[in-house]
């Protein structure tokens, strides 16, 4: 019987006291790092100061500066606090002595690298921990604290071993942390899932990528990455330049000068004064360009399961890319590659075809850039493509799955949500989470480099160029998973051949 005596853990930094959520262990705002603030702000994390009496880990940590209306609108919820101080984790687990170490699942939320912490409650981890796993949520840096170049920041470093890219920095110091401390928490160190969504499944992606992040996670998991190309480092530092610059610095401004800069003005700067939603390259972080990485089989050798929703174009906005203008701009530039759009898609109506033909060159394309990637290094990859909308919201979403809408059922977290009454959840609807959820834990606890397929409620195949199988979990409206042969094959032939020459959207 699980009591309070077996409610503190005592980890390599101190010992810690969670609490008991139906019959699982809860662990909250666990420092994972050293608070990055004052001399420590552009750096990478420092550990934590050992404790010596029990900290209490049952409230959440700081989340990262950024908008919370934002975060609220479209991030997933209320962030709660938020800090330079955010570097805490949050840990659910359904034993800690377990019979055998179970399955690690490590999530890094999306939110485009400036909204969005892992307390949300669509990310809450008690679903997926009650199948077998462990799940670690974990905020980092976001917006200018988490990606940022200035030369008098880069001249602290030697030649080749500049850090620009401090969020994923933060992500592998989490990692890190999962390494020590885990096994004291019923994990298994050596099955290390790591998954996220959006700019989260961009940061697997690229540390797939990093060397610094080699062996400290063992599988990913790949939900709506984008296919928008890393800024390259110069690039970054001209941006620094007209950041400090905003900020009344001259171009000799010092590194003590940047770091005594409010906190609290950065996340309210103009767009043009950001990097977007990507990472940087050219960092001892990210050497490589992400895509440049993938396209050239460089990357770690772990299995990947990768997918994009059906609507993923309810985001385009916030990449700034106009549906309809993809199409006009096509029609005026080229007008054999417009026709070759409407007769691929068989789409009539320019706002529809444009909406498509930009989804699928912004998402659909890196799961099988990405798939293709692995199949040429021998390592074993799952692709999907989610199209569920809850029965009482398809009239809300009739073009499909909007961008993010599948993270409630991996989670199998939909009672946490509160739509209108008249929108709320079927039993259908939790059915099919459960289904989705369970996938997602199959995926952490059996994938290898050595899988073939994925057993669930069908077997699921791992991808290969001549079958080319993708899993669609939905189907006509109806909670099926089907799987599909050479789902949209043509198309994204001729995309990925696009991306491969690094045409821009």
């Amino acid at each position: 019987m699980k009591n309070e005596r077996r409610l503190r853990i005592m980890t390599a930094e101190g010992e810690l006291r969670g609490l008991i959520d139906d019959d699982l262990f809860v662990f909250k705002g666990i420092p994972y790092a050293a608070a990055p603030v004052g001399k420590l702000r552009w750096r990478p994390p420092q550990p934590v100061a050992p404790w010596k009496t029990v900290r209490d880990a049952t409230e959440w940590g700081n989340a990262s500066w950024q908008n919370r209306d934002y975060c609220v609108a479209v991030g997933g919820g209320d962030p709660g606090c938020y800090s330079e101080d955010c570097l805490y984790l949050n840990i659910w687990t359904p034993d800690v002595e377990p019979s055998h170490p179970m399955p690690v699942m490590v999530w890094l939320h999306g939110g485009g690298f400036t909204i969005g912490a892992g307390s949300l409650d669509p990310y809450r981890g008690k679903a997926l921990a009650a199948q077998g796993v462990i799940v670690v949520t974990l905020n980092y840096r976001l917006g200018h604290f988490g990606f940022f170049a200035h030369p008098a920041l880069d001249a602290e470093y030697q030649a080749k071993s500049v850090v620009n890219n401090f969020a994923l920095l933060d992500q592998i110091a989490a990692l890190q942390w999962v390494q020590r401390n885990i096994p004291a928490f019923g994990g298994d160190r050596h099955n290390i899932t790591l998954f996220g969504e959006s700019s989260g499944a961009r940061s697997v992606l690229s540390l797939c990528c990093s060397p610094l992040a080699e062996g400290l996670f063992h599988k990913g998991i790949v939900q709506s990455a984008y296919s928008l190309p890393d800024v390259p480092r110069k690039k970054a530092q001209q941006i620094g330049r007209q950041v400090a610059a905003h900020f009344g610095l001259t171009d000799q401004a010092t590194a003590a000068q940047l770091r005594q800069l409010p906190a609290d003005q950065f996340w309210s700067l103009q767009r043009s004064l950001g990097l977007g939603p990507v990472a940087i390259s050219g960092d001892t972080v990210l050497p490589k360009p992400m895509l440049d990485t993938f396209m050239a089989g460089k990357q770690h050798r772990v299995p990947l399961m990768v997918g994009s929703n059906s609507d993923e174009a309810s985001v385009l906005d916030y990449f700034g890319v106009d549906a309809a203008q993809v199409l006009q701009q096509m029609r005026k530039k080229n007008r054999f590659s417009y026709s070759l759009m409407k007769w691929l898609y068989d789409i009539h109506d320019d706002t529809l075809l444009g909406r498509s033909v930009a989804r699928d060159m912004a998402f659909t394309v890196m799961p099988l850039l990405v798939a293709q990637s692995q199949h040429d290094i021998g390592m074993p990859a799952w692709r999907y493509w989610f199209d569920y909308v809850s029965e009482n919201a398809r009239d809300l979403y009739p073009h499909g799955t909007w961008h993010g809408n599948e993270i409630p059922y991996v989670f199998n977290t939909l009672g946490t949500l509160t739509p209108p009454v008249e929108q709320a959840y079927t039993e259908t609807d939790q059915a099919f989470a459960r289904k989705v959820s369970a996938f997602w834990v199959t995926f952490a606890r059996d994938a290898t480099e050595f899988s073939s397929e994925l057993r669930g409620e069908l077997a699921w195949p791992v991808w290969r160029p001549h079958a080319d199988l993708t899993l669609a979990f939905g189907h006509n409206g109806q909670p099926q998973s089907v799987l599909k042969a050479k789902f949209m094959r043509g198309r994204l032939r001729l995309f990925r051949m696009m991306m491969r020459n690094h045409v821009k959207l």
